[in-house]
Parts: structure tokens; sequence; C-alpha cells
């Protein structure tokens, strides 16, 4: 009877480490036959290889593809563009250089992302200024508010635009929201109930029930938008928190954010609609959203969005463009450096053809791991001739880059895997020199706030240093 026993275990455990092996292989198989990015698809083939039953877990929830996946049909999506395109043939047309046509093209050919006059755009360099702006133009609000955030939390800040929210739905006013379901979860459900309760149509993105039980946790929307009437627009990297006003306990948030009027509101609305689409199900087309504009404006500008869905990195491609076209300089400030290896590439080879490549990063990062991945990655582009400088005053939070004098962008895209890979984004390019001039002073500002890294200094920090970020820069495709 012990013999049974014991043969019955063994062929249990013989079973199961097949199935376990099998089980090992044919996902390795899987992440290979994906053909994805290389860096990537070595990343995971080393998890699964040396921490199966971690690296299957991970898999399962945060590495599947689902490129497949479609957003709104072809026949929608016509439908949604209509009144925008209609708009964009009622301008005057505005002449940009030669230099930047293949880059607006590019967007327009895997973006739809028609090319819009504002009127003017002003910029916020701290969230009370910004704050203040917004909460000015939402009471001006007639008829609609649309407004998206990655973290819209229940705070003072969170409280007072929801209670100027609701006091605008009381007027007439209609009022969508769209939050992020993981960015928001420490927020009680009573929060988004009392919106809802005054009239605001509040939906949250891609709902997570069991946010450790779910592939969903790893697609998120890290948007920020805000449409008043159709004629108004924000965009930027600041969420709706306490935090983006007062910053960390050890310094101030430095964060940048742009207000836009004019027609170029309509590719911020765009964006929105197609988002309230995905957690609604309701193709909002209406005129209405869509004013039709006194004046056109001199500021041309796309509004340019990128998902984990879609055939095209159109973000991180529209950078690549940007920089490998540049003939004098680039400047970039991003708060997480893990980037892809096509924008490594293209900052190295800029840098190496002469062009005056800078790169601001926090000295000190709100995310420790992604503070050492990011400068185990400085060296790469240190050698080729980028200049990189730590911000000291705070945390950088801001995401722009501007280049000769002409070309710049505002949005929520970092330079980093979960931004290019996973994430909802959005940012505008705007190809106007008034405004260029604005963030490259901004820029210097903030280079008079840091501290220049060079090579000779870089390669003297410490042998555990060097090594912590190394062994973080091969996780880097899943931070």
């Amino acid at each position: 009877m012990l013999d049974w026993s014991v043969q019955a275990t063994q062929v249990a455990e013989t079973i199961f480490n097949i199935v376990y092996l099998g089980t090992i292989i044919g996902t390795i198989i899987i992440v290979i036959l994906d053909n994805r990015n290389p860096v990537k698809t070595i990343a995971w083939v080393l998890v699964l290889m040396f921490l199966p039953l971690i690296g299957l877990i991970f898999y399962y929830f945060f590495g599947r593809s689902t490129r497949r996946e479609k957003l709104i049909s072809r026949k929608s999506y016509n439908r949604l563009l209509k009144k925008p395109m209609a708009a964009y043939h009622a301008q005057k047309p505005e002449e940009t250089p030669d230099t930047y046509r293949p880059l607006m093209q590019f967007f327009r050919e895997t973006n739809q992302s028609l090319p819009f006059q504002a009127t003017d755009i002003d910029i916020y360099t701290n969230g009370y200024t910004k704050i203040r702006a917004l909460l000015r133009e939402l009471r001006k609000a007639r008829h609609h508010i649309h407004l998206q955030y990655y973290i819209f939390l229940n705070d003072a800040i969170g409280r007072m635009i929801k209670d100027t929210l609701i006091e605008k739905a009381k007027e007439g006013v209609e009022v969508r929201v769209i939050y992020d379901d993981v960015g928001c979860w420490k927020v009680p459900h009573t929060f988004y109930e009392d919106m809802r309760d005054a009239g605001i149509e509040v939906r949250s993105f891609l709902k997570v029930r069991f946010p450790l039980f779910t592939s969903k946790v790893n697609y998120r929307n890290h948007r920020k938008l805000v449409i008043i009437d159709g004629e108004t627009g924000f965009v930027g990297g600041m969420n709706l928190a306490e935090r983006y006003v007062k910053g960390p306990y050890w310094g101030a948030w430095r964060d940048t954010h742009i207000r836009i009027r004019g027609s170029a509101v309509h590719g911020l609305q765009t964006a929105f609609l197609l988002d309230w689409y995905f957690v609604d199900q309701t193709l909002i087309t209406s005129s209405r959203y869509f004013p039709r504009m006194d004046t056109s404006g001199s500021i041309v500008t796309q509004t340019v969005t990128s998902d984990p869905v879609g055939l095209w990195k159109e973000i991180m491609q529209g950078l690549t463009i940007a920089i490998t076209t540049a003939r004098k300089y680039v400047y970039i400030q991003t708060p997480y450096f893990l980037p892809s290896e096509t924008i490594l590439a293209a900052l190295q080879s800029a840098a190496l053809a002469g062009i005056d490549v800078r790169l601001m990063i926090p000295e000190r990062s709100d995310n420790r791991v992604i503070q050492w991945g990011s400068r185990s990655y400085l060296k790469d582009i240190l050698r080729a001739g980028v200049k990189v400088y730590f911000y000291k005053k705070g945390f950088l939070h801001s995401k722009i880059m501007v280049s000769d004098d002409m070309l710049s962008t505002v949005g929520s895209t970092n330079i980093d895997f979960r931004s290019f890979e996973h994430n909802f984004e959005v940012n505008v390019f705007i190809y106007n020199m008034e405004t260029a001039l604005n963030l490259k002073e901004i820029f210097l500002q903030d280079q008079r706030e840091s501290v220049q890294i060079t090579l000779k200094k870089w390669q003297t920090r410490p042998l555990y240093q060097k090594a912590i970020e190394s062994v973080v820069r091969l996780l880097a495709p899943f931070l």
C-alpha cells in the first residue's frame, strides 16, 4: 500500500513538472512569436527562465499584448472626425516651415491628427497657477465641461474642483468626467457618487474589480484633459491632487501645463470624445461641441494621442522624428528616463551630429526604482555628448520638448517604456516661435536650479550604485 502511495506521488510530481515546464516553454514561445520589441522580449524570456512562477504571474497580468483589440470601429471614428474635419477646412491656411511638414504628415497619417490654429497658449509651471486658471475657466462654462484626469483625488484640490463641477451642473451645464480607475484606487466611491447625484456623467477608465488579479491594471489612461464649451482647453502633466500644488516634503513640485484657446481645442475635444466612446459606448458628434471660432489664430498645433492598442507608437515616433530633424538644439524635460532603443539612438545621433541636446531629470524622484533605472541610461547619452542636468529644487514632473525656436510639445507622455507601450497618452505639438521661445526660457530657468552631470564625474560614482542601476535596467521594459 505504501509503495503504491509513493508511486502515485511520484507520478503526480512528474505530471506537474511536465505541465509546469510545458507552460513555461509555451509562454516563452508566445512571447517570441509576438514579435515585440527585442529588448522587451529578452527581458520576459529571462524572467520566465530564472523566476518561472513569478514570471508566469507577471506575464499574465502585465505582459500580454492587446494590440489586436479595437477601441472604435472605422465607421464610428470617421463620424467622430466629420466635425473637426469641417472645422479644419474652414480655417485660413497657415504657413509652417518645410522642416516640420514630414512630422505633421506623419501625425495625420498615423493618428488622424489635424493641424489646428490657436489664438493663444498660456503656460503654467506650478500647480497653484494652473488650478487657479482652471477654476476661473470652469466657472465661465456655459454649455459643457469635459474633464479627464489620471488622478482626481478626494483632497482639498479635488473637492474644490468637484464642488465647482457640481455648481455648474446645477446651472444646466453638461459635465462629463473620466478618471482612471487605478490612478484613483484610494478615492472613496462616495466622492464620485456626489457628482453623479448632481447630474454629472462620471465614468472610470478600465475599471479594475480585483487589482491583483487582472491584466487591465497594466493599461492606464494617463491623459489630463479639460475642454470648456469647445473653446478653451487644458492639457499637460498636472493631475488634480494637493501634491501638485504643495509638492513633496523635500521640495517644490515643478510641472508644465498649458491652456489653449481657438480652433486648436477641436483636437483636444476629439481626444476626449474618443475616450468617452470607449467608457460609455456613446458617440458624441454634435456640432455644439465643435463651435465655429470667430478668429482662427496663428499658432499651429496638432493634438496627438497614443495607446497600447494601435498599430503605431505615434508620440514616441513623432519625438524621434523631431529629435533627428533638429538643426540647432533639442531640450527635453522628463521625470522618468527609460528610453526605447529608438529614442536613445535618436538622442545619441543628434548629439554626435553636433546638435545641442540637453536632458533634464529630477535629482530625486518619487519612485526610487525608476530613478535607478533612469540613471542606468545616462552613461550611454553622456558618451555621445548629450548634456544632462539634475533638477535640485524639488521634483521635476514636467514633460516637454522644445527645438530650434519653433517646435515644442507639452503633454502627459514621459520618456519611458510605460508611456510608450502601455499608457493612453496625449501631447500637443506646437509649431510656433513665441511658444517655443517661452518654453526654452522656462527650461533655461530650470537649468539654473540644476546641476550638470559630466561623464567624468558620472563614472566615479560608487560601484554599488552602478550595480543596482544595471540590475534595475534589465527590468526597465516592465517599469
